[in-house]
């Protein structure tokens, strides 16, 4: 599987929780300050089980993954 690109969402939804379609898709069907806004939002478009992240306010640096 190649990795996602996840650069535009981080840009959009800088400091927010998003939630996500499924984990191979770059669908944000949900956000907000909180996980708990996020996944309402989520559920109140029928996606009952997404896939969330938080989305840092600065991304650093990373070599072979490991932080």
């Amino acid at each position: 599987m190649k990795p996602i690109n996840m650069t535009k969402i981080w840009e959009k939804y800088k400091g927010l929780w998003v939630a996500m379609r499924d984990n191979h898709s770059r669908t944000v069907v949900g956000s907000g300050k909180t996980l708990k806004e996020a996944l309402a939002e989520a559920n109140k478009k029928g996606y009952k089980d997404p896939i969330v992240a938080h989305m840092p306010l600065k991304l650093y640096p990373m070599i072979g993954g490991i932080l």
